[in-house]
């Protein structure tokens, strides 16, 4: 029976949508090798194929059908732009390479690096590409989508590690004795109402909690400033929720409430305290304030009270940054800070795998800026500093020391 070409048009038009590029050749070769005399030209008008691939697939049909061969013979297939555009890849590594950010000719000096605005630029250059192979060139080139990393500290203080072998010798000859040891900061301020927060949270499929579209201040609600104190000796925090400002006079009132509720009863035989601490913000080394704030704290609970400061640019060793506010801040993810209470409570509620305990306060007390001191007050104040960077290693006495072997005066 002859076969017209209607017949070859409407089964290759049923069949080839369902094979691989080989089944494809398979069977144009083979219904080639059928129809005899013209059968390449036929196949290659029904099948809209190549004659000249028609012709290669009788040749693949007489030398033997291979089940196990190839998809796709060894270098078929379209060529990489980039093998017929010399320059694409250069091009292409000079806009994304950081050092072209200083580059003023640069095209996306000013502009993000997606991979549709670098096709744009590449085809402004005169390339033909597409942002598609954009990405897969990328990849090829060993360039990844890539977050920020914070892992840049400034410039090293010549004495930093000396002060952390210092600091951490101070930590352990303390709570060898069996005294308290806590970590301070302040966490940062949150501002609050039904603000968005980082995070997820489970909710019902299709009711996520709403929230505003904007992220102003509300000034009914103001914002919360928590200052946190972390026993290290006891895996305890215990954090004051203040609405005024975060000054020196907040975190010693907040270290003191932390003695008067929590560190008095715990070390009940204690007569001395150490205090690790950032170099800056409101418990600052060079804030007047904070000395003078202390030295009150020492008068009033009767203990010498050292303070080790970790050395410029290095905060996040602070035991309390990843054993606490990292643990506070996985708690209240996904959810809208709605007020103080709301804070305080989610601060309260906060422990982890490593029987974390907190403890969390509100404060409303007023702590107003520019409190002015003079040198002269603080230079007057009980205090010895360590012979070893006594601007940054440093104890407030109960009263005046008499004996100070061993330290410098102010």
């Amino acid at each position: 029976m002859e076969v017209t070409e209607a017949a070859l048009s409407k089964m290759f038009a049923t069949v080839m949508p369902s094979l691989d590029e080989r089944q494809r050749r398979v069977l144009a070769g083979a219904q080639a090798r059928a129809l005899g005399r013209g059968g390449i030209a036929a196949v290659a008008r029904t099948a809209g194929m190549a004659r000249s691939t028609v012709g290669k697939a009788v040749g693949e049909v007489d030398a033997g059908v291979d089940p196990a061969a190839p998809v796709r013979r060894a270098g078929a297939g379209r060529k990489r732009l980039a093998d017929s555009d010399a320059e694409l890849l250069s091009h292409l590594d000079g806009l994304v390479e950081p050092g072209a950010r200083g580059d003023p000719m640069c095209p996306l000096r000013w502009t993000s690096k997606s991979t549709g605005n670098l096709a744009d630029a590449l085809v402004a250059m005169g390339h033909r590409v597409s942002a598609d192979t954009v990405g897969r060139e990328l990849v090829d080139m060993g360039y990844s989508l890539q977050a920020t990393a914070k892992q840049l500290e400034g410039s090293a203080h010549p004495d930093r590690d000396a002060q952390f072998v210092y600091l951490s010798g101070q930590v352990g000859e303390h709570l060898r004795a069996g005294d308290p040891v806590i970590s301070v900061d302040t966490k940062k301020k949150e501002v609050l109402g039904q603000r968005a927060n980082g995070g997820k949270e489970y909710q019902p499929k299709g009711k996520p909690e709403r929230v505003d579209v904007h992220d102003f201040p509300d000034p009914e609600l103001g914002k919360a400033i928590p200052y946190g104190v972390y026993d290290i000796g006891a895996n305890a925090g215990f954090v004051v929720v203040g609405d005024d400002h975060d000054t020196a006079a907040f975190a010693v009132a907040t270290i003191g409430r932390w003695w008067d509720m929590v560190g008095a009863r715990a070390y009940p035989h204690a007569r001395r305290l150490l205090i690790t601490a950032d170099a800056g913000g409101s418990n600052g080394h060079r804030v007047r304030l904070w000395k003078v704030e202390l030295a009150r704290l020492a008068a009033r609970t009767g203990l010498d009270v050292t303070v080790c400061h970790f050395p410029p640019g290095t905060s996040k060793w602070n035991k309390i940054e990843h054993r606490l506010f990292s643990a506070i801040t996985g708690n209240w993810r996904g959810r809208p800070l709605t007020s103080h209470e709301v804070v305080v409570n989610l601060i309260g509620d906060t422990t982890n795998n490593g029987g974390l305990k907190v403890q969390a306060h509100r404060d409303t007390g007023s702590y107003p800026l520019g409190v002015k001191l003079t040198k002269a007050e603080v230079e007057a104040l009980p205090m010895t500093r360590h012979e070893f960077h006594g601007d940054w290693n440093y104890t407030m006495h109960p009263t005046q020391p008499t004996d100070t072997s061993g330290t410098t005066d102010v």
